[in-house]
């Protein structure tokens, strides 16, 4: 097969890899420059097409005639999308003849959109995969190729949940391209009346509400702990990160934001009569440090008050 990748992030880097290994001729590898001051914990899929001399394109908009007349000239026989960061056109969509694919972050119809395995937490999910589906005018709506499951644990967080889909990503990969060859992958409707939709998220919604219970905040800390921006408070003007908690159930009988334990641990009010424990914490432009060094450097005392974050 001819087959152009679009993709970015390691499972883009891991099923570039597969296809390489394969043997299919791909004709082109279309990903994104990194951005300035992002924390980029993933490989190059531009390296790795590289070390394999295979042309690499990064258009700030793939969705341009003149792009699009690029990829016709290609003429791929099918079009991979994996972790690509733009929505592709449905000019190009049209082009290959076996179809264009796309590998999500969720078992579809649950969780299109974006930032998928980091809304499944913060929902408080318990379970979500990876699901390769055809691509249509409609996000992630178009019929599923092969989708796999995954536990979502108590303390998993957005990084450890997305290293679990990386090797099934590499699973996927290497069962479906023999039978999207042999034309007898298979093609499955997705039940569009079970569909969720979630928008990208910026660094503001980390924002902890005090009111919220402790769950809650505590599923925002594991959504968008470290590599993502973080779950952030207020203290004495100043923002300051919480990168690990723990909820607890316990009922202080004070207002939500107020410190009722330092020290040794750092415990606070929630909502709904529950208590939150912050493990790891970080003022704004200074190291991580457990709660107990927190407590220490920053004069953190019972009878505190932690804020809102503030969004913006």
């Amino acid at each position: 097969m001819r087959v152009v990748v679009f993709g970015y992030s390691e499972i883009g880097y891991v099923c570039l890899e597969e296809i390489i290994r394969q043997g299919d001729e791909i004709v082109a590898v279309v990903t994104h420059e990194d951005r300035p001051g992002e924390l980029i914990w993933w490989r190059s899929m531009a390296k790795l097409a590289a070390e394999h001399d295979i042309p690499v394109f990064t258009p700030a908009d793939c969705n341009t005639p003149e792009f699009v007349a690029k990829v016709r000239g290609w003429a791929p026989d099918i079009i991979f999308s994996f972790y690509y960061r733009n929505m592709i056109c449905e000019e190009i969509l049209a082009i290959p003849p076996l179809g264009a694919l796309n590998m999500h972050g969720s078992y579809l119809p649950k969780y299109r959109g974006r930032a998928p395995v980091n809304w499944a937490i913060l929902d408080g999910a318990t379970e979500t995969g990876l699901t390769l589906h055809y691509m249509v005018r409609k996000p992630d709506a178009g019929d599923i190729v092969d989708q796999r499951k995954v536990t979502i644990e108590p303390e998993d967080t957005a990084q450890t949940v997305f290293n679990k889909l990386v090797p099934i990503a590499t699973q996927i990969m290497r069962e479906t391209l023999p039978r999207l060859r042999e034309g007898s992958a298979p093609r499955i409707p997705q039940d569009h009346s079970q569909a969720t939709y979630f928008g990208a998220r910026r660094p503001a919604d980390g924002a902890i509400d005090w009111s919220w219970p402790a769950k809650r905040i505590n599923d925002l800390v594991r959504a968008v702990t470290h590599p993502y921006p973080g779950a952030f408070v207020d203290l004495n003007g100043k923002k300051v990160f919480v990168w690990k908690a723990q909820p607890l159930d316990a009922d202080s009988g004070e207002g939500p934001g107020t410190v009722i334990a330092a020290g040794e641990v750092i415990e606070v009010a929630a909502g709904s009569g529950t208590t939150l424990r912050i493990l790891q914490l970080q003022a704004e432009g200074k190291d991580d440090l457990d709660d107990r060094a927190f407590a220490a450097r920053y004069a953190v005392a019972p009878g505190a008050r932690f804020g809102n974050g503030r969004r913006g």
